[in-house]
């Protein structure tokens, strides 16, 4: 019964991180008037993640230390998370608006030949952003090696690729049939189970369960030897 009453405070302490990500999210994204908000916002819930992940002796976070570790983030990322979205939204308006001009216009069967392969294109420019993104967070270099090591990971660990595809269809059809969730979670749990995957299988440095998980163990296990 101890054991149930844990895990369900553990849960419960993640389901109120990620709403209170999603509301920070949303104030500092008005606080640097939407368009120079979003992206430091985006890149300030990625290092709250992160933070939380590796935090092999405390994950039970409290509302205070979540939006503190979240506003710190978004201060120092503001003008870089700003260079590196920008970038990136601006590449996928094309890719979108290309799309969009092939299905709108009867191009015959190049038409059709095209239009999949747009389509290909935007779903693995989209894997590409939320995993550069993850990437981002966790390694301070540069946007070019960013992206090579973002492009290297999808290829290199498929299964980590599957599974972020899968997990934003799940979140996208659950926010479709349950709109109230989009509203409490917004983008808090796109990114977080995003980085959850790349944490669970995408073995980069500093982010990996198979390093993590055995520091964390060894904790618990002092923790229990101490009570005793």
């Amino acid at each position: 019964m101890k054991r149930f009453a844990l895990g369900y405070e553990y849960i419960a302490r993640i389901i109120m991180m990620l709403v209170v990500v999603n509301i920070a999210a949303i104030v500092h994204a008005v606080m640097g008037l939407v368009l120079g908000g979003l992206f430091p916002s985006i890149a300030a819930a990625h290092a709250t993640y992160r933070a939380w992940i590796i935090d092999v002796h405390d994950r039970s976070w409290t509302i205070r230390r979540t939006w503190t570790v979240f506003h710190r983030a978004w201060k120092a990322e503001f003008a870089a998370a700003n260079a590196f979205g920008w970038v990136q939204c601006i590449i996928w308006a094309l890719l979108v608006w290309e799309y969009w001009f092939v299905q709108s216009n009867d191009l015959g069967t190049p038409g059709v030949v095209v239009s999949g392969i747009l389509l290909v294109v935007n779903i693995v420019y989209a894997l590409f952003v939320f995993v550069s993104w993850a990437i981002r967070s966790n390694f301070t270099e540069g946007n070019w090696w960013i992206a090579r090591t973002s492009l290297s990971m999808i290829v290199a660990r498929p299964l980590c690729s599957l599974l972020i595809l899968v997990l934003l269809l799940i979140t996208a059809v659950a926010y479709y049939k349950w709109p109230g969730l989009l509203a409490a979670f917004g983008l808090s749990i796109p990114i977080f189970t995003t980085m959850m995957a790349v944490y669970s299988f995408g073995k980069i440095p500093g982010m990996d369960v198979h390093d993590i998980e055995p520091i964390e163990k060894d904790q618990h296990k002092r923790q229990a030897d101490t009570r005793h």
